[in-house]
C-alpha cells in the first residue's frame, strides 16, 4: 500500500521548518558569551590604551629633564680645600687675639701706688693648634709675669686681688713675697705670674 500524509499541507510546512527549543537556548547563550567577552575586550584595550598615554607623558618629561651638571674638577677640590685651610688659620689667629693696650690700661688703673715694678714680661698665647703642648699638672702661667717691690705683704696681697679682677688676666698667681733690704729701707720684693684669656674664653694651656 502506498503512504498517505493525512495532515494539512500548511500545518506538515510549519512542524518541519521551526528549530527545537535546546537550539535555541544554545544559540542565546553562545550570543550572550560572544557579548560579554567583546564588551570585556573593550574595556581592557581602553585601559592599556590610558595606561600607555600616561608612560609616553612620563617618559616626554624625563626626556625634557636637562642633563645632570658635571661633578667638581680637581682643581675645584683643591681650592676649596686651600679656603677651608686659610678660614681654620684665621679663626684660630683671631681666637687668640690679645688685646695689650687695654691690659695694661687695666693693670696701670688697678696697680696700687705703693707699688713699684722691676721687671713686666708678657706675650701672646699659644694655640694648641699650632704644636703647643699642654704643662703638666700644677705648671705656673708664664704669659704675664710681674716682679716688683712694697712695703709690706698687705701691699703684695691688695696687688693680687685687684689682678683677679681684670678680665684679661686670670690664674693669677704670687708665686713668692719675701722681706729684703734696699738701700737702707726694708721693702717686700714679690712675683706674680697669670695667664692671658684668649677671645674663647679659656686658657691658652
Amino acid at each position: 500500500m502506498r503512504a498517505v500524509n493525512l495532515l494539512p499541507r500548511d500545518q506538515a510546512q510549519r512542524a518541519g521548518g521551526l528549530p527545537s527549543t535546546p537550539v535555541l537556548v544554545g544559540v542565546c547563550a553562545g550570543l550572550l558569551v560572544a557579548a560579554g567577552l567583546g564588551g570585556d575586550f573593550m574595556i581592557q584595550s581602553a585601559k592599556v590604551s590610558t595606561e600607555q598615554r600616561k608612560l609616553d607623558a612620563l617618559q616626554a618629561r624625563v626626556d625634557a629633564l636637562p642633563e645632570a651638571p658635571a661633578g667638581p674638577t680637581a682643581g675645584a677640590t683643591q681650592l676649596a680645600g686651600e679656603h677651608s685651610a686659610r678660614v681654620t688659620a684665621l679663626s684660630s689667629a683671631m681666637s687668640n687675639r690679645v688685646a695689650w693696650d687695654r691690659i695694661f690700661r687695666e693693670f696701670s688703673l688697678v696697680l696700687p701706688d705703693d707699688v713699684w715694678l722691676t721687671t713686666l714680661t708678657a706675650h701672646s698665647p699659644v694655640s694648641a693648634s699650632v704644636g703647643a703642648s699642654a704643662p703638666s699638672g700644677g705648671a705656673l702661667p708664664t704669659e704675664f709675669a710681674i716682679t716688683g717691690r712694697t712695703y709690706s705683704h698687705d701691699g703684695v696681697a691688695r696687688l693680687l686681688s685687684r689682678l683677679q679682677v681684670i678680665p684679661d688676666l686670670q690664674n693669677v698667681t704670687l708665686v713668692s713675697s719675701a722681706r729684703a733690704e734696699v738701700a737702707g729701707q726694708s721693702v717686700v720684693e714679690f712675683n706674680i705670674v697669670a695667664d692671658i684669656r684668649t677671645a674663647v674664653g679659656s686658657p691658652s694651656t
